[in-house]
């Protein structure tokens, strides 16, 4: 993504400082042709973002990015003291929150505070991956240039980028969208984490769209509490940061949220909390399902991915297209498109007869356990064998509840996913214990080591004959597995069809 930089941007130390409300230590006439908070990415010309952090102020690295050319610094009163003790002879920008001005700052130096183009924003806990792709696939479907911002990858046009987070810095996001103006981009979708609306990541921007999908358990090991959480949410659907507002109705938090949203917001569901202003009513199972909305409007639709809750994710993209001033007969035309989203429900295919279904999921928390589950133990299909693990370093009270929402299953592998820094085995026993305690039927096995996991999961279901279904879920889309700190190429999806392929034997 660092390679990604507009041809012409550019303002001055002065216009920076009056932008964030900051004193000018040195030359306010310097010019600024960029903004970054790391160090290590600096080039020519750029403003340096001193930020204070958890464990090492930015204003360490001064020397760093003045010797790699930055031509000035944003900073507080103490980062201004670092760049003095480190005899950093550079125009200094101190303010009293760096990270809290970076948004407007780097929105004055890539002129995007308008970046003409369509800009829409997903925030939610479930679906956002899913939700960005199905519109992105729908524009393009439409004759649109996309963009996309989110958890896989970054796109502008064919390019493409392997995204480091769901949503980027704010500098970063500017830059990236300074590029997409210059390259014609017509409309840019992306994911907006609750992170990144708490940490200012976005701010400078004001999206057309915003769309809110749902909000469950997660991230608590960041926020305070729930209630923490979906104040987060909530902030995106305010004058401050969009113009209108898409919420899928059917739950009390989207309830609440389409009470408290100061934007005008429309409402999508299947009327179980309140009447909605489009309507979704699903034809027998899925994935068809009929989109009713105002003056008369019906759109027969068709979820192009597996999973009854991608009706909700599809019904979504539909009305953001309607909302984007696209006529009714072209969106249901175009929501119809394969959009193929990385990990999300990916179908996993050997070239067998008696193969299993196989598919790979991001789903990693309990409410999305639950639903992935759901969805894939129909009553025309065998045992349900589901792969899962938690994630070390992140919020511990959902582990047991991830257990018991698998055991919804027929037979759940609990297993490793990202330790991270914590003991595997002690994370295995919380998922143990929530699985073993739901009092469902399922069959419940311990298996150490992702690999065997699945190696074993395929055994299982192989032995059960081709109707029967495997779900590895929690880590989707990604390629690494990350053990004490180290990250070793691990990808769920390589994984799960090489078990199948040794397993079956090949084409019969």
């Amino acid at each position: 993504m660092s390679t990604l930089h507009p041809t012409t941007a550019g303002s001055t130390v002065a216009t920076c400082a009056q932008v964030a409300g900051g004193r000018v230590v040195g030359d306010g006439s310097a010019p600024v042709h960029g903004v970054t908070l790391d160090s290590r990415a600096v080039r020519q010309g750029d403003l340096y973002a001193a930020l204070p952090g958890a464990n090492t102020h930015g204003g360490v690295f001064a020397a760093a990015a003045s010797s790699a050319g930055a031509a000035a610094v944003l900073t507080d009163a103490l980062g201004l003291e670092m760049v003095e003790a480190a005899g950093v002879e550079l125009p200094v920008i101190v303010v009293a929150s760096p990270r809290a001005v970076l948004g407007a700052v780097s929105a004055e130096v890539y002129g995007t505070r308008d970046p003409a183009l369509g800009l829409i924003g997903i925030t939610g806990t479930n679906g956002k991956t899913t939700t960005a792709y199905l519109i992105a696939s729908a524009l393009e479907a439409l004759g649109r240039s996309t963009g996309l911002i989110g958890t896989v990858e970054t796109r502008i046009g064919q390019e493409r980028v392997k995204s480091v987070r769901t949503t980027p810095e704010s500098c970063d996001l500017h830059r990236l969208l300074a590029v997409m103006r210059e390259r014609s981009i017509d409309d840019c979708v992306m994911e907006v984490s609750s992170h990144a609306l708490a940490l200012h990541r976005v701010d400078g921007v004001v999206y057309d769209v915003a769309l809110f999908t749902n909000l469950s358990q997660d991230h608590l090991d960041f926020h305070a509490d729930m209630e923490d959480y979906f104040a987060a949410k909530a902030s995106l659907f305010t004058p401050e940061r969009a113009r209108r507002g898409i919420i899928w109705l059917d739950s009390p938090a989207s309830s609440r949220l389409a009470e408290q949203a100061t934007i005008a917001c429309i409402t999508v569901g299947e009327g179980r909390e309140a009447v909605p202003d489009y309507r979704v009513d699903v034809v027998g199972s899925g994935p068809e399902f009929v989109l009713a909305g105002p003056q008369g409007l019906t759109l027969d639709l068709r979820s192009a991915l597996p999973g009854t809750f991608n009706i909700e994710n599809t019904a979504m993209a539909a009305v953001t297209l309607l909302t984007m001033g696209h006529e009714a007969a072209d969106v249901q035309r175009a929501i119809l498109t394969d959009p193929h989203v990385p990990g999300r429900m990916e179908r996993v295919t050997v070239d067998h007869p008696d193969a299993p279904l196989a598919v790979v999921d991001y789903a990693h928390t309990p409410d999305a356990v639950r639903l992935a589950v759901r969805s894939l133990r129909t009553p025309d299909r065998g045992p349900l064998v589901v792969v899962l693990g938690a994630g070390g370093g992140r919020d511990i009270s959902k582990r047991p509840t991830m257990g018991a929402a698998a055991a919804e299953a027929d037979v759940v592998i609990v297993t490793d996913d990202n330790p991270r820094g914590e003991s595997a085995g002690e994370i295995r026993s919380a998922v143990l214990a929530g699985a073993r305690a739901a009092g469902t039927r399922a069959s419940v096995e311990e298996v150490a080591g992702r690999r065997s996991a699945i190696d074993r999961a395929v055994e299982i279901a192989c032995a059960a004959g081709p109707s029967a279904t495997i779900a590895v879920v929690g880590k989707g889309h990604e390629t690494g597995q990350e053990i004490d700190g180290v990250t070793h190429p691990f990808d769920d999806r390589v994984e799960l069809r090489a078990a199948l392929e040794n397993r079956l034997g090949g084409t019969r």
